[in-house]
């Protein structure tokens, strides 16, 4: 019995030794592993960095990967800079200076510059880039390729004070209300001579009745990069518009006379101050309203349950010594999983505002976002993205014009040679029909979509 005990003995000291050998290797092997990692510089330039002092989310964002990647090391580029983005940007691309990482107004513009680099290949195979609502994927596509990487995202749409409407006994409007109810909900809930109207602004409702009452028209008409100014739903959409504003049903077209009626100084205090039924606005907005709005509120994005996405894109450098690293970085900054579970963390410890949705539909992810920011309206939004539309400024080559700057010929009250967002406020001010120049406009959107198409491919 000895002499067993005494091999057992002996078996287990052997067995300890190799297990403290085995620790010691791999605490060796991952210390080894560690130093054997490059070091990285990688130069990144945002807007939304604020102040060092301010320390925001996004200051706090980037020392949490540098912590979890220390062999990476972020240098801000702040010779790129607010006062002229796109200006300071080409500078910097002209003298061999430009950010490895850096944020983009327009996508279009950056690929006719040549700036970004092609990230097709490396979120083709990225589980969390899968997750990434399948529309923001399309619409940030261009001949099949992806050169940007959504960094935040936003629901644009109507929030609804429910006290206002439960006030004038009516059922406010909720998420999937049908135009025709949201129309009716913001006519009688106004009253200007009592403080309370039914909109803050209605020069918006052109740009999505076109969505709301035919699944097959996007934003502004915009469906597969084509207009079609020309349509019922558009004419039917300004022709509404025209409608609340030339009768009064939103604040910011009010006279001053009007306006004193209100307790704001303004629209935005008017609405905190529970003056307004309907306000148009993005959800980065929900955490304001939280903190300032004494009112029973929610978020019902756009009329027919269509929600209008807004992106935030970031983009890296086609001259980066280190593509790896730089797409490392912008994912965890934007829609990675690992990234976007920190930025969680950080709001809450911290008490930072949440300046972005979730880019993503890991469910893990939204209920975590949801149990810090409670508004369901936004949640239903997420559950029916399958009806969404992306709002086109920074994704589609041509818009700009098509919908804001090209000239038109025609005269308005704002300019000799008005630009098509100045003729589109002559058709809602009641100064012009809308019928008259439909086809133009249409012809012209489609034109300067195409010559935008056109250059990125040349």
């Amino acid at each position: 019995m000895k002499k067993v005990l005494s091999i057992f003995a002996v078996l287990t000291l052997i067995f300890s030794l190799a297990a403290c050998s085995d620790a010691k290797e791999t605490s060796t092997d991952k210390k080894e592993d560690n130093e054997k990692k490059e070091e990285v510089t990688l130069s990144y330039a945002h807007w939304n960095l604020g102040t060092e002092e301010e320390k925001n989310l996004e200051r706090m964002m980037l020392e949490a990967f540098q912590e979890k990647y220390p062999h990476i090391k972020i240098e801000l580029n702040e010779t790129v800079n607010t006062k002229d983005w796109n200006g300071t940007l080409a500078t910097a691309a002209s003298a061999g200076t430009m950010p490895d990482v850096f944020a983009l107004p327009q996508i279009p513009l950056a690929l006719s510059n040549d700036w970004l680099l092609d990230v097709t290949k490396m979120v083709e195979n990225d589980k969390d880039f899968a997750k990434v609502p399948k529309i923001v994927k399309e619409s940030s596509t261009y001949d099949g390729k992806m050169y940007a990487i959504p960094s935040a995202q936003h629901f644009l749409g109507y929030f609804v004070n429910k006290d206002v409407f439960n006030a004038a006994n009516l059922d406010y409007p909720e998420f999937g209300a049908p135009v025709e109810d949201f129309v009716t909900g913001v006519k009688e809930v106004t009253n200007v001579n009592n403080g309370v109207i039914g909109l803050n602004n209605a020069m918006t409702v052109a740009e999505w009745y076109p969505a709301a009452v035919n699944p097959d028209m996007g934003w502004y008409t915009l469906k597969d990069r084509q207009f079609a100014l020309d349509s019922k739903e558009y004419i039917n959409g300004v022709n509404l518009s025209k409608e609340l504003v030339t009768n009064g049903y939103a604040y910011d077209t009010l006279t001053d006379e009007q306006k004193a009626n209100f307790k704001g100084k303004d629209g935005s205090e008017t609405w905190i101050q529970g003056g307004i039924g309907l306000w148009w606005d993005g959800t980065f907005a929900a955490a304001n309203f939280s903190e300032k709005a004494g009112f029973d509120w929610d978020f019902i994005g756009l009329p027919g349950g269509v929600t209008a996405i807004a992106n935030d894109f970031i983009g890296i450098s086609k001259t980066s010594k280190h593509p790896e690293e730089a797409y490392l970085f912008a994912k965890f900054m934007s829609f990675g999983k690992e990234g976007f579970m920190k930025r969680l963390e950080i709001a809450d410890k911290e008490g930072k505002t949440l300046n972005t949705l979730p880019i993503t539909t890991d469910e893990e992810v939204l209920d975590e976002y949801f149990a810090i920011l409670d508004v369901p309206g936004i949640r239903t939004a997420y559950d029916n993205l399958d009806k969404a539309i992306v709002e086109p400024v920074k994704v589609v080559p041509g818009y700009v014009d098509a919908r804001y700057e090209a000239l038109t010929g025609v005269k308005t009250s704002e300019a000799e040679n008005a630009k098509t967002g100045q003729l589109l406020n002559a058709f809602v001010k009641g100064e012009s029909k809308v019928e008259d120049y439909a086809k133009q406009l249409d012809e012209l959107a489609d034109k300067k979509a195409a010559e935008a198409e056109a250059a990125l491919e040349n």
